[in-house]
């Protein structure tokens, strides 16, 4: 099986879908998708299908977007950067406190009206998403990409 599969037009409108249905973002993205056994959703350029993918055992190649279980699609911090200027619903603007919480990897304390994955914003800066759940936004951002400072 391969490592990578290059998704069809269907495959790639059922995205869009959910992320439209999430956050309420019409997108017309001009790159090919690609899904891993992980089902983590990567865009590259379309110029990507003019190579013979069967002989390649790759895990990922382009820009990491999304990783879509069930219903769910929990955004990238790039894939949040590219839905935020477009997205209208469950977009949480943080203050710079809890800017630095979340980029230092812990949850926020989040009161209002938000439904699954939701964009964390900073001013004009999109710093990725998390899930809402009972007051709270849970962080996602991996322990490599966290700011770490020493005491």
């Amino acid at each position: 099986m391969p490592e990578l599969k290059i998704l069809n037009t269907k495959e790639i409108k059922k995205i869009l879908k959910l992320i439209e249905n999430q956050w309420n973002a019409k997108l017309t993205l001009k790159y090919a998708f690609l899904k891993n056994n992980k089902n983590r959703i990567f865009i590259v350029n379309k110029d990507i299908e003019k190579i013979d993918m069967s002989k390649l055992r790759i895990n990922s190649i382009g820009m990491y977007f999304c990783e879509i279980n069930n219903q769910d699609t929990r955004l990238s911090i790039e894939g949040s950067q590219i839905i935020g200027p477009t997205a209208t619903k469950n977009i949480v603007d943080i203050s710079e406190e809890q800017a630095k919480q979340w980029l230092h990897g812990e949850d926020l304390e989040i009161e209002g009206n938000y439904d699954g994955f939701v964009i964390v914003k900073y001013n004009n800066n999109f710093l990725g998403s998390g899930k809402y759940k009972d007051g709270r936004v849970l962080n996602y951002v991996s322990k490599s990409r966290r700011i770490n400072t020493m005491i």
